[in-house]
């Protein structure tokens, strides 16, 4: 009974410390790449606005799982992506990506071009609220590996595509 006791004290004090050093961590994880793009904005501005665009250019929406719903709404594996209608000018797109665990992650494609230049850096970036969970909290130090990686990889691709001649 002894050890019975003292295990579930000693788990309960372990689950306590990792509560409270979890609560060190930031509840909000943004993870942000940019890249330069020698296209004028309108250029780049066709392959962001919407769901058409995106499956030219960003893994998983080609695959046989992803279920596109209209220009604006898609599921794709445990997640679904609404764009938000209102884009603010031709320059921001946002995005909701929300898995079936209610993790909501918010996106934003915003394109920059200095007047004059042909040059356009396209800036996305995740914004992810964690809750007080330490499992969560733990898990977040792993966002920008895991996601920036992803977003490196899709710029890129985007990048190769509107480069080609």
């Amino acid at each position: 009974m002894k050890f019975i006791k003292l295990g579930f004290i000693s788990f309960f004090i372990f689950f306590l410390m990792a509560t409270v050093l979890g609560l060190v961590f930031p509840s909000i994880v943004v993870v942000s790449r940019a890249i330069d793009i020698g296209v004028p904005k309108d250029s780049v501005y066709r392959f962001i606005k919407d769901i058409n665009g995106w499956k030219k250019w960003m893994d998983g929406i080609n695959d046989s799982t992803a279920i596109i719903e209209s220009p604006l709404k898609a599921h794709i594996g445990r997640s679904e992506i609404i764009i938000s209608p209102t884009h603010i000018g031709d320059s921001i797109v946002n995005a909701t990506w929300a898995t079936k665990n209610n993790g909501i992650q918010e996106s934003s494609l915003q394109l920059f071009q200095e007047k004059g230049q042909a040059n356009t850096v396209v800036h996305w970036q995740f914004v992810q609220h964690i809750k007080w969970y330490p499992w969560e909290r733990f898990a977040s130090m792993m966002s920008d590996k895991i996601m920036g990686t992803m977003m490196e990889k899709n710029l890129n691709h985007l990048k190769e595509i509107l480069d080609a001649p």
